[in-house]
């Protein structure tokens, strides 16, 4: 790869679900623009595990993808009704028993989100853009009105005592389920 930027005919290097010690063993080779991985209010496995302290160590951006946690976030998911192609349908987090819990956390999540004037989804996107400047998420959606949505989040600026209250609310680990079942992203 990095003889490809050599030649010019790639700008930059990113990875994806990389370890720390794959992050650092990447970079002494050439310098890696961005790490994509899961980050969200529901999966903040990146804050324990070394990699959001190895890419900042790194100046590397952080690009998390599945912010609203595959929708779960947006309090708009009601019901466990997934065609078995949608990835969600064998998601740990929305499984029987633990989607319930999950739901039960969103619902009040979003209670804050209208205290604050928005919806789950800005919130959810709010909350990641303000732990740090080195942090683009990138939700994905299917409708524009969500696009718009998600785009605003990028105007709220939440204050100390507002990311006290989510944190109050869904502290690390508030998820039941694990992030994924494949084994692989599931670390």
């Amino acid at each position: 790869m990095a003889e490809l930027v050599t030649a010019g005919k790639v700008r930059h290097l990113g990875l994806s679900e990389a370890k720390p010690d794959e992050i650092r063993r990447a970079a002494a080779v050439h310098p890696i623009a961005a790490l994509q991985s899961e980050y969200s209010l529901f999966s903040r496995d990146v804050e324990d595990n070394g990699v959001l302290a190895t890419v900042r160590e790194l100046g590397i951006t952080l690009v998390p993808y599945s912010p609203l946690n595959r929708g779960l976030l947006t309090a708009t998911v009601r019901k466990i009704a997934f065609d078995p192609s949608d990835p969600r349908a064998h998601n740990p987090r929305f499984e029987e028993g633990n989607f319930e819990e999950n739901l039960s956390r969103v619902d009040q999540f979003a209670a804050l989100a209208r205290e604050f004037g928005l919806s789950a989804a800005q919130l959810a996107i709010a909350w990641l853009l303000a732990q740090g400047n080195d942090i683009v998420p990138i939700p994905g959606t299917k409708r524009r009105t969500y696009l718009a949505e998600n785009v605003a989040a990028a105007d709220v600026k939440l204050t100390p005592q507002q990311l006290a209250r989510i944190a109050d609310l869904l502290p690390k680990g508030a998820a039941s389920g694990a992030r994924s079942s494949d084994p692989i992203t599931a670390r």
